[in-house]
Formats: structure tokens, sequence, C-alpha cells
């Protein structure tokens, strides 16, 4: 895996520190704080009464996300 320069200001900078754990570098702080891959529904499997409604969610979230999208942009 290649690696990339950035350019931070100092709040920036000074900021992301801020949530650098001991042994963390700040690509592993990146990684952590923008980690959007993952499903925050995956677990739900493992609370009762959650797994049932997992599916339920999704659907309602996804026509929420559009309707907003609708009132937003007029499509």
């Amino acid at each position: 895996m290649g690696t990339k320069t950035i350019s931070l200001t100092e709040d920036a900078y000074d900021r992301l520190k801020d949530h650098k754990r001991e042994g963390e570098s700040f690509t592993d702080v990146v990684n952590r704080l923008t980690g959007s891959d993952k499903d925050p529904l995956e677990s739900a499997g493992k609370y009762p009464g959650l797994a049932d409604e997992r599916e339920e969610f999704r659907e309602k979230f996804d026509e929420d996300a559009k309707e907003r999208e609708r009132e937003l942009f007029g499509q």
C-alpha cells in the first residue's frame, strides 16, 4: 500500500492528535475515525429483539434518506 502526504492546519493537526491513542499511527487514527465501511447494524443480531427489526429499520432508514434527498435537491 502506498502513502500520500497531506497538509493540515495546526488546529486540524492538534484535533487529530487529540484522538490519537497510545501506539496508534495517524493512519490508524484516520481509519478508526472514518471507519464508514463498517455496518452499524452488523451486531443487531447480538441483542434480543433487534435482529427481527433489522431489515425493517434498514428499509425505513433508506426511505427517510431518499425523502431528505428529494427535499434538499428537489428530485
